[in-house]
């Protein structure tokens, strides 16, 4: 009944397709493991900081409309693509290097002990990163477009009461598991403090992915 009274026309099916989707692997996700594990719990929730608001950004253009140009306009979501596609190829490459300056420290006593993603320029002000992140991702817009307004009665009368029900879900269900991988990511730096060769090889196997977003962002379609 108080789905139909907030004009929500199957929230359920909102609710365990949100839930499917933010637990599939993504940039975000990878973003906020990896500041955990690289800087602590602190850092890694002002990441997911970055996240929930970027994620809040485009929930708030999908109600409002304007997401829905970057379907209209071929050439603006070209643009949204290739902007995404390079600042993930650049984190990824960032972290690469990284990795490569642990691999050749890794037997001096003096190196930072946890995992270490270029610290600390690609880890500086890790919100404003994952925030960055979050809004330069196509699909994420094409999500919001396709998925998170389809859910809301277009008679009802107050729709901002619909896609403020809908984005709770969608942020409460983001809190918990971006959670879930704040305390992992401790855990994981705690496993790589005294195996220096174990964290350049999970530093890169972390840049891998992140190239991999990237070439897949760049060769995404609309």
């Amino acid at each position: 009944m108080m789905a139909g009274v907030l004009g929500i026309t199957d929230i359920w099916t909102y609710v365990l397709g949100t839930v499917a989707i933010v637990l599939l692997p993504g940039p975000n996700s990878l973003f906020v493991l990896s500041t955990a594990a690289q800087r602590g719990v602190a850092a890694g929730y002002r990441a997911a900081g970055g996240v929930f608001v970027g994620d809040g950004v485009l929930m708030f253009l999908s109600a409002a409309g304007v997401a829905s140009l970057v379907q209209a306009y071929p050439p603006l979501f070209l643009v949204i693509k290739y902007a995404g596609a390079a600042y993930l190829g650049y984190v990824g490459l960032t972290m690469l290097r990284g990795a490569w300056r642990r691999w050749r420290t890794r037997n001096d006593p003096d190196t930072p002990r946890l995992i270490d993603a270029a610290r600390p320029a690609a880890m500086r002000s890790p919100f404003r990163k994952a925030l960055v992140i979050s809004l330069l991702n196509p699909k994420a817009i094409l999500f919001f477009v396709s998925f998170f307004i389809q859910f809301v009665d277009p008679g009802y009368a107050w729709p901002a009461l619909s896609f403020l029900l809908l984005g709770l879900v969608a942020q409460v269900t983001s809190v918990l598991y971006l959670t879930a991988l704040i305390f992992t990511g401790t855990f994981l730096a705690a496993q790589f403090r005294q195996r220096h060769r174990l964290a350049a090889g999970a530093t890169t196997g972390v840049a891998a992915l992140f190239l991999g977003f990237s070439l897949k962002l760049a060769t995404a379609t609309a």
